[in-house]
């Protein structure tokens, strides 16, 4: 059974893996005995050391996923670093909140290229690679706002609801190729993103009122579920967006 869930002699590349759920998700990948490819705009000193202190490699990719411009390069220097790349986890992403009559063209495409935009090309151009070879596994970091609303966060609802889709689309082109294509889908968690929320007594409290596990996540929350989705486990699960949440949305 632990070879399900056994990941030595893979690289992944993790984004946004600096903090919070992309630091944990990369933290649980080389856990299972992965190396890890970090790419973001700020440095992942924390992260290198507690994945080398697991004695995986570790290297940072600088890159900033509001363009695609960074997306050739940083696959080409994933697949460098050990020869190919099995894992893929999108987890980068940005959020703007505001009254939907204020949000600006400016902040609406802010937000979607980070989510979305980039997502895709940075799948295709390592899909490319892994469909070339054995195939792989693409892990997209979604929300429960993939199934919901949200209040003024419209541009980061169209985003994470239009990348669940885009999981299903490419679940169904590229299974044949042996890429696994699918999401995770977070509650609410205890992170950078959520300061604004935890600070405000009211809507913390609403919040735990609702979640049946009665507390918020804590992001190594992820480790299993990230794991597993990345593993030979998971070989014959495509197109999911796996609610990890709680509860949330059993309520």
């Amino acid at each position: 059974m632990s070879e399900l869930f056994n990941l030595a002699g893979r690289t992944a590349l993790v984004t946004g893996a600096n903090t919070g759920l992309g630091q944990a998700i990369a933290i649980a990948l080389a856990g299972a005995g992965a190396d890890i490819v970090a790419a973001g705009r700020s440095p992942a000193d924390d992260t290198a050391a507690q994945v080398q202190a697991l004695g995986r490699r570790f290297l940072f990719a600088r890159a900033d996923f509001g363009s695609t411009e960074p997306v050739r390069r940083v696959v080409d220097e994933a697949i460098a670093f050990n020869g190919q790349l099995d894992i893929l986890v999108n987890n980068a992403g940005t959020i703007h909140r505001a009254d939907s009559l204020d949000v600006t063209e400016e902040n609406w495409d802010a937000v979607m290229n980070t989510n979305l935009r980039s997502v895709f090309f940075l799948s295709q151009a390592v899909a490319r690679h892994m469909a070339k070879g054995h195939g792989g596994k693409i892990i997209n970091v979604a929300s429960l706002l993939s199934f919901q609303g949200g209040i003024r966060v419209p541009a980061y609802a169209a985003s994470k609801s239009a990348l669940a889709g885009l999981t299903r689309a490419l679940a169904n082109e590229w299974a044949v190729k042996g890429i696994n294509v699918n999401a995770l889908a977070p509650g609410y968690f205890d992170t950078n993103n959520t300061t604004a929320l935890r600070e405000d007594a009211r809507r913390s409290e609403a919040i735990l009122a609702r979640i049946p596990a009665g507390r918020w996540g804590k992001p190594d929350d992820l480790a299993g579920a990230a794991v597993f989705l990345a593993g030979r486990a998971s070989d014959y699960v495509h197109g999911i967006t796996l609610p990890v949440d709680g509860g949330w949305l059993a309520r």
